[in-house]
């Protein structure tokens, strides 16, 4: 038995593929008590839900706190799949019909839930990213700004700036008071090029991390190489989907490493020695980075370098 359930900010469509059952909840406590207790009834082999902002996150913990199969997945995945199999229209009811048939024939693997602690973080996370976006905007706007709004902008920066502080501050107090998250925050920044703002993110949105395998964890940022080849023609490999933010901040952390982290630096010069593009080769480091944190999170052992064919704990 396998359930497709939409969330919306109001309401849960809920929808059983087999039979073509669907069920109606209110998005509140009281509904998803009623909706949980419902699916207890079913006994699903799997329910699977799209990630909508954050707002899947009650109804996603709930389920999986009582042990039923969930697992959260890109919404892309559902749009294709419902193009593919010829539903065009989209409703919330039709919605939870398709996740339903998702679920059914794609049979996706649930992932770890991240805990309570881990929600937090991401949240934090989440509104940091907010903060900086907003300050690169205003100092974009600062630039070519007039009189009359410069001082009002110049305000607006350092108010920015404080709420950036703050919630650097705030982040590095929660992982200093876990011992868990302090000791994977420690191994994860014994690698050159992986500062605390790194750190955090793959922490808190890759929850994976040290449980995949290195394919796997690659193809989950959004890092590994896809082909595109059909019949006669060859296409170039590229690398597309996966989770925006992690990727975002592993290339700036990548970036960093190509300075100062000699794996990393050499193996940089040497893609571009070979003639590959920068951003081809930064792509390369970036899922070589993730391959070396993935083993250190794996294996509990810090980073550790000595020649060009000996890279620490991932070999």
């Amino acid at each position: 038995m396998y359930v497709g359930i939409d969330v919306a900010k109001t309401s849960l469509e809920i929808a059983e593929h087999s039979s073509g059952q669907q069920w109606s909840f209110s998005n509140d406590d009281s509904g998803i008590s009623q909706a949980i207790t419902h699916l207890q009834k079913l006994t699903p082999s799997l329910v699977v839900l799209e990630a909508t902002g954050g707002i899947e996150v009650p109804v996603t913990a709930a389920l999986a706190a009582t042990g039923i199969p969930v697992v959260v997945v890109n919404p892309r995945q559902i749009r294709d799949f419902a193009k593919a199999t010829g539903r065009l229209a989209k409703t919330d009811t039709l919605d939870a019909r398709v996740m339903a048939h998702f679920a059914a024939a794609i049979h996706p693997t649930p992932r770890p839930i991240p805990d309570a602690q881990a929600q937090e973080f991401s949240a934090m996370l989440a509104r940091r990213h907010q903060l900086v976006e907003m300050l690169t905007a205003e100092k974009n706007r600062l630039g070519t700004a007039l009189k009359p709004v410069k001082t009002g902008i110049q305000d607006h920066i350092s108010w920015l700036e404080q709420e950036l502080d703050k919630i650097n501050s705030e982040l590095r107090r929660h992982i200093q008071q876990s011992p868990i998250w302090r000791e994977k925050d420690n191994l994860l920044q014994s690698v050159p090029g992986v500062g605390p703002v790194l750190s955090v993110t793959l922490l808190t949105g890759l929850p994976e991390l040290g449980i995949l395998n290195r394919r796997e964890i690659a193809a989950l940022v959004g890092v590994a190489p896809l082909n595109r080849d059909s019949g006669n023609l060859k296409g170039k490999r590229t690398v597309w989907g996966g989770r925006a933010m992690v990727r975002a901040t592993l290339y700036m952390g990548t970036l960093v490493a190509t300075r100062y982290n000699p794996a990393i630096k050499i193996f940089y010069q040497r893609l571009c020695a070979a003639g590959k593009s920068k951003k081809v080769a930064l792509t390369a480091c970036m899922r070589k980075l993730l391959t070396i944190l993935n083993a250190i999170i794996k294996n509990h052992t810090p980073w550790y370098y000595t020649n060009p064919k000996l890279i620490g704990p991932c070999h």
